[in-house]
């Protein structure tokens, strides 16, 4: 009997041979975006030889047990010495591994164990399948070379897992699969190029916007460039948004480049981003991947699922978490999408917000795309990061024009450092003020001083103790005072500081890093409708000086902040953001890879022995836990619950549960679960059953014993 040719599907045969044909020919489409073609083919043709097995088939026709078919290839490999190949195929199933150690025996997980397992004879494979040769892959080595070497595996995997996914699918569906992946780029530029062109008549260089059309114009003009690094620094409300995407697809389109790619780090501007996006473009052609996300219906939620497994759409909209962690994954789910990054234009919003502790592997990833997969990467910000001097192999191209001159046209208030003053002077001077923004480190210095000022018309405080729906109907709320010119005194953490659109006279910001200064500083005028010289942010310290309490990642911004405040009279300048990026990373040293993510894969360079299941556990954007818990105070919240206690559960549910919960760190939640103020509803989702400890006023009010920033 000839077992190549039983299928999964018992109604339809599909042979084994055909399957592994239709996985390389996908694959090796895929890898064409970076030049290796062939090696996408070659691991596609091999990657299921395992099923070849009797084993395989009793698990198919009997429904015998559960057999390892991924092993057999990945052996296969190895006897022709490829161990990149190889990874590809042990992991298609259940995610890259270790490499391990020689030492490590057959029932490891790691690949030098898998290598060592018996598995059960499958060499009816050569019957139909040869194990092919491998061309030499055409990279550039960054650093020593170990990481990329990975990092190709990682590439090549994800054109595996992909097109292994996108074969069964369609001849599960009886070859039609209905996946839409947009319009074609040439049909969005001109989308766009209607939009901006009546911005593109104005060029009266003495106007807002004027100067806005001049700094669209210069991103046009350097999208002709060549791919590469690039940076765009331009001051709030120079129109950077729509600026950068017009440079996206100028270069995109000059060098067949496949999709635009935006990376940032907060889900509020994600959302207002996106949204600006899908007016000018459609909605089919543009994919927001990240967790606020929500559906009106099924048919949407499953339209949204297939788009995000592999981000086939000419514009992706997602966070820096999603795109750096699906770089250090190992899964095939968070990796699969990878090679669709291959040959894009990718730009990194607020690129000063990369972790200082991560920066590094962070750095490499840059680097790796530049040099290896035909990426053009831009790092867009109005505090550019000093990350140049991090990367002195890759020549950085400034896009905007003179962005000192711009800074100084576009500066809208006056900026005075205060230093220390105590807590009743900072109320005093809040209370003499009408319209004022105070943006504090903690959580716990914005109820103390909220608690102190409550009785003063119009005084608010935002902070992530309030749900986010909660969130959003203060921020209304303040947008309307403000509107009115009624008195509105916020105070607040840095959850107000980007992607919040707020225009206050005058802004106390508590000393922070400057990069953090600097956002506070743009929700100062932030209109641009009042004279600057009546527009003040105070930068200021509390005299009983609680910064000892504070981590040190927020505990070192501080401090080099001091530093450079000490040589610059204007903390704004771009002289002295420069200066404060590059004190930090010097400071930081080998902190900026805590983990020693860059030197684990470094030293596998030799023996081809990577650690990428372990590098996966440890490669955390955001680190501290914490713990959710859901505040059923209105009543859609009250639905849910009900809902929930059904047995209803589901992506779509879980998303509108998210915008009434509250996020807390372990020691508090602990503290109210022992206290008897929490109750289980699901596994691992808790309600509040105290509704006194919420107040709309304050959110949830629980004791803080350490600084925290949200």
């Amino acid at each position: 009997m000839n077992y190549a040719h039983i299928s999964i599907d018992r109604t339809r045969k599909q042979t084994i041979k055909e399957h592994c044909e239709g996985t390389a020919k996908l694959a090796a489409q895929f890898a064409k975006a970076f030049e290796c073609e062939q090696w996408g083919y070659n691991i596609g043709i091999v990657h299921d030889i395992g099923k070849y097995s009797k084993a395989f088939q009793r698990r198919l026709l009997e429904n015998g047990s559960i057999t390892d078919h991924s092993t057999a290839g990945a052996q296969e490999l190895i006897k022709v010495k490829n161990y990149l190949a190889a990874y590809c195929v042990a992991g298609h199933h259940a995610g890259l591994p270790d490499g391990g150690t020689q030492a490590d025996t057959a029932d490891a997980k790691t690949l030098s164990g898998r290598l060592k397992k018996k598995v059960e004879d499958y060499s009816e494979f050569k019957n139909e399948i040869q194990i092919p040769e491998f061309p030499t892959p055409p990279l550039h080595p960054v650093g020593q070379g170990g990481f990329t070497q990975a990092f190709f595996v990682r590439m090549l995997f994800s054109c595996l897992v992909d097109a292994d996914y996108l074969d069964t699918e369609k001849f599960m569906a009886g070859n039609s699969i209905e996946r839409n992946s947009g319009d074609s780029l040439e049909q969005g530029w001109e989308r766009l190029k209607k939009h901006i062109s009546p911005w593109l008549m104005n060029d009266d260089f003495a106007t807002l916007n004027g100067r806005r059309t001049t700094i669209l114009k210069a991103c046009m003009e350097m999208g002709t460039k060549g791919p590469g690094l690039f940076s765009l620094t331009v001051p709030t409300g120079g129109g950077k948004t729509i600026s950068s995407l017009a440079f996206g697809f100028i270069q995109a389109l000059t060098n067949q480049q496949k999709r635009i790619i935006y990376a940032i780090p907060y889900t509020s501007i994600i959302e207002q981003n996106a949204q600006i996006f899908k007016d000018i473009l459609g909605n089919e052609n543009v994919l927001e991947d990240h967790s606020n996300v929500s559906f009106e219906n099924r048919e949407e939620l499953e339209k949204y699922r297939l788009a995000t497994e592999n981000w086939d759409k000419p514009v992706i909209v997602t966070t820096n978490v999603q795109f750096f962690e699906s770089f250090f994954s190992n899964k095939t789910s968070k990796c699969r999408k990878l090679h669709n990054v291959a040959n894009s234009v990718i730009i990194l919003d607020e690129a000063q917000m990369i972790p200082v502790n991560y920066l590094k592997p962070c750095i490499q990833v840059i680097q790796e795309l530049v040099e290896n997969y035909h990426c053009t990467i831009v790092f867009c910000t109005a505090t550019q990061p000093a990350l140049d001097c991090l990367m002195p192999d890759l020549k950085l191209t400034e896009i905007c024009p003179n962005p000192k001159e711009y800074f100084e046209f576009f500066r809208r208030t006056t900026l005075e450092n205060r230093g220390f003053i105590s807590q009743a002077e900072l109320i005093e001077e809040l209370k003499n003020e009408k319209q004022v923004l105070c943006i504090l480190n903690r959580r716990r210095s914005v109820q103390e001083l909220y608690e102190a000022m409550k009785d003063e018309e119009g005084t608010i405080n935002l902070t992530t103790l309030k749900y986010p729906k909660h969130r959003k109907r203060v921020l209304k709320q303040v947008r309307e005072l403000l509107k009115d010119n009624k008195p509105c005194r916020l105070i607040a953490t840095s959850l107000v500081e980007a992607g919040v659109d707020l225009d206050f006279q005058t802004v106390y910001r508590e000393l922070a890093g400057i990069d953090s200064v600097i956002q506070a500083n743009g929700r100062g005028n932030r209109e641009g409708k009042r004279d600057r010289n009546v527009c003040y942010t105070y930068v200021f310290q509390f005299e009983n000086n609680e910064c000892s309490s504070l981590p040190q990642s927020l505990l070192q911004p501080i401090r080099v902040a001091e530093q450079v405040a000490e040589n610059y009279p204007d903390i704004t300048s771009l002289e002295a953001i420069h200066d404060y990026f590059k004190r930090i990373y010097h400071y930081s040293g080998s902190g900026t890879d805590s983990k020693t993510i860059v030197a684990q894969f470094e030293k596998g360079l030799g023996s081809c022995l990577y650690p990428f299941a372990s590098v996966a556990k440890q490669f955390r954007f955001i680190e501290t836990v914490t713990k959710p818990i859901l505040i059923d105070k209105e009543p859609e919240a009250q639905n849910l619950v009900q809902r929930l206690k059904n047995g209803e559960y589901n992506q779509k549910i879980v998303r509108e549960i998210g915008q009434y919960c509250v996020n807390v760190y372990e020691k508090d939640f602990q503290e109210l679960l022992q206290a008897g103020l929490l109750n289980e509803i699901i596994p691992d989702l808790y309600i509040l059953n105290h509704s006194e400890i919420y107040s709309e006023e304050e959110g949830l009010v629980i004791h803080k014993r350490r600084g925290e920033t949200d």
